[in-house]
């Protein structure tokens, strides 16, 4: 595994973008539990682009300017979904000691779809595997789902820590509701910023 992998993914990974903005949304409003599950929902959401760039469906995606504008506008609608769920849910972020817990399903299938429907992953894999491995070598195969499996590990382990810090001030802003108010309409103004990007991408 070269240094300069290992580099590029951490930057990479670390960059915020949607799934960090999930897990800490989830580390804020449901403690160190939820935002390691929706660490987890993001990585998991990883495997489709893998396995799209890995079998050639990314290419397939990348000749075919439909469904890749298909799948990136079902991301933006998404993300939009997500900004407005949030503005309209007054508990989607909101620290309630006494709130009953969100099920570990929901926030897994949430933080799933954010990377499902997010074609810049494959796109990425599509771009960045190759740089790191020799198609014409007998086990390119192998090491392109071992690049994959270090990536998602480096996914999860960066987007938990950003869950658990964000957890950790949970008790600095349970009796500011004020404060837990303009949290909300940030992360949900850096969702429908996300969609814009993506969209204009």
């Amino acid at each position: 595994m070269s240094l300069a992998f290992l580099l590029t993914t951490l930057v990479v990974v670390a960059t915020p973008g949607t799934g960090v903005v999930y897990t800490l949304a989830a580390g804020l409003s449901r403690g160190r539990r939820a935002s390691v599950v929706a660490a987890f929902a993001c990585t998991l959401g990883i495997v489709p682009h893998m396995l799209a760039t890995i079998t050639g469906l990314a290419a397939l995606l990348h000749a075919s300017a439909t469904a890749f504008q298909i799948l990136k506008y079902a991301g933006v609608a998404y993300l939009l979904y997500m900004a407005w769920a949030m503005l309209r849910d007054k508990d989607a972020i909101a620290v309630d000691e006494g709130a009953a817990p969100l099920s570990s399903g929901r926030v897994i299938v949430r933080g799933v779809l954010i990377n499902i429907l997010n074609p810049k992953l494959t796109m990425f894999f599509l771009a960045f595997l190759p740089q790191f491995v020799d198609p014409g070598a007998a086990n390119a195969l192998p090491r392109m789902l071992a690049l994959s499996a270090v990536f998602m590990a480096m996914t999860f382990a960066v987007f938990a820590a950003y869950g658990v810090l964000a957890a950790s001030v949970r008790d600095h802003v349970i009796s500011r509701p004020r404060v837990m108010a303009w949290l909300r309409r940030t992360f949900a103004g850096a969702f429908v910023a996300l969609g814009a990007k993506l969209a204009w991408t």
